[in-house]
């Protein structure tokens, strides 16, 4: 039986910033528009934060009763280690999509963006389908798209909609850069498993790619997102505080390139997730800045 300890390990608590960003991110571009709403923010990061354990417990699951951690590198798994019964963790995979779910009610009914339920279902169904079902789209290469549209572009967007009931160049700008540091950590955590995968038959966009093709886009995501925050200084000057990042980014960039492997690159996907966190608070200090 898993102790509380273990159950916080297999929720992958270093992913969490990649939920709370876009919140941040699509709260500044409500601030931006003059309708910052915090209760609905917070509903936003409630929703985001749920989804992700959900997931988090969902690859558990899925991964463990595959066999695909039988030899695992990295972060602890509550299945593939045997320290839970895989019926448990699904049942805590659903539990977190449901607490996401009755939150996500409480925000659109607040905003009175009833058609987001849709949207709210979808991303659902993306949580648990990546490696979930008979066909999970994260062995077939197609995460990090899933990983950019939802924890990038309707994590951030429906966070601007749910407060200003529009959206603006800035919460475009910042999905896309959101979305894309979020797919730099899947890559760094999809190289480092290069080996099991290919194994196990789990063909992610890593694997498709290739070691030295995967390690490349690592730092183009993270030189593209930076990119897209900087489109907004003619605007918004302020907007050139996310410069601040490049000697974080460097860091990771430079483990990534430099062929480290196995538990060696367990340390960029936390670095990663602090990029993220820190990309989102220099860009809604720009914001606030800006309205100024």
């Amino acid at each position: 039986m898993a102790t509380t300890a273990q159950w916080v390990h297999g929720a992958r608590p270093r992913t969490l910033p990649m939920a709370i960003a876009p919140v941040i991110v699509g709260s500044a571009a409500a601030y931006g528009l003059g309708s910052f709403r915090p209760l609905n923010a917070l509903l936003a990061a409630l929703v985001s934060v749920m989804l992700q354990v959900g997931v988090n417990y969902a690859n558990d699951y899925s991964d463990g009763i595959r066999g695909t951690d039988d030899n695992r590198v990295g972060p602890f798994r509550l299945v593939g280690s045997g320290a839970a019964a895989p019926g448990t963790v699904k049942r805590a995979a659903f539990l977190s999509f449901g607490a996401a779910a009755l939150f996500g009610l409480v925000l659109v009914a607040l905003s009175g963006t009833w058609w987001l339920i849709i949207l709210g279902a979808l991303s659902v169904l993306a949580a648990w389908g990546y490696t979930g079902g008979k066909r999970p789209y994260g062995y077939l290469g197609l995460g990090d798209l899933f990983v950019f549209v939802f924890f990038g572009l309707v994590a951030t967007l429906g966070t601007t909609y749910t407060q200003a009931l529009t959206l603006n160049g800035a919460a475009w700008a910042g999905a896309v850069a959101t979305g894309l540091i979020a797919d730099a950590l899947l890559m760094a955590n999809n190289v480092r498993d290069i080996p099991t995968d290919r194994v196990a038959g789990k063909r992610t966009l890593a694997v498709r790619l290739g070691d030295v093709a995967a390690r490349r886009s690592y730092p183009a995501m993270l030189g593209i997102a930076i990119l897209a925050a900087l489109l907004l200084t003619p605007s918004n000057p302020w907007m050139l505080l996310v410069l601040v990042l490049i000697p974080a980014a460097a860091v990771p960039s430079r483990t990534m390139l430099s062929g480290t492997a196995g538990p060696g690159l367990i340390p960029v996907l936390q670095q990663t997730g602090f990029i993220n966190l820190g990309f989102s608070l220099l860009f809604g200090v720009a914001e606030v800045l800006g309205r100024a």
